[in-house]
């Protein structure tokens, strides 16, 4: 399973993103969506802290260069600003719709891969990225 191990963490991933969906609509019937955001925000930060120490993980941050410093700070900004967008967009859609369209990021995560990391996906990979981004379209179109 090692050169699938990638696989199964992204299924994992899949999976419990898709009970996100589900638990954070219906948690948030009544208040405001940035306010839930900090909420599961910090659900998240306790269950990490939990885990880095259960785990042996925690580790010193001397080593860690300028350009991981940027990139982990980018991405944490990023993170937020999706997650608070996510948020809104449970909030006032159904979870079935705001969910597959959320997902249009695999789409953008292979452009942009292309353009700033020079990954090249195979012509399936594009046939099957295509194919998710035609999805969302019809997902996204009212009924």
């Amino acid at each position: 399973m090692n050169g699938h191990t990638w696989f199964f963490w992204a299924l994992t991933s899949a999976f419990f993103a898709a009970l996100t969906a589900i638990f954070a609509k219906a948690g948030l019937q009544g208040i405001d969506s940035d306010f839930a955001t900090f909420i599961r925000t910090l659900v998240i930060l306790a269950a990490l802290a939990l885990f880095l120490t259960w785990a042996g993980k925690w580790q010193g941050v001397a080593a860690f260069t300028a350009c991981n410093w940027l990139f982990l700070v980018l991405s944490g900004l990023a993170t937020g600003a999706s997650w608070l967008a996510y948020f809104k967009a449970l909030q006032l859609g159904d979870a079935s719709r705001v969910a597959p369209v959320d997902k249009f990021s695999l789409v953008l995560v292979a452009l942009l891969a292309v353009v700033f990391l020079g990954e090249r996906p195979r012509p399936h990979e594009w046939g099957g990225l295509g194919l998710v981004a035609a999805g969302v379209l019809v997902l996204a179109i009212k009924r």
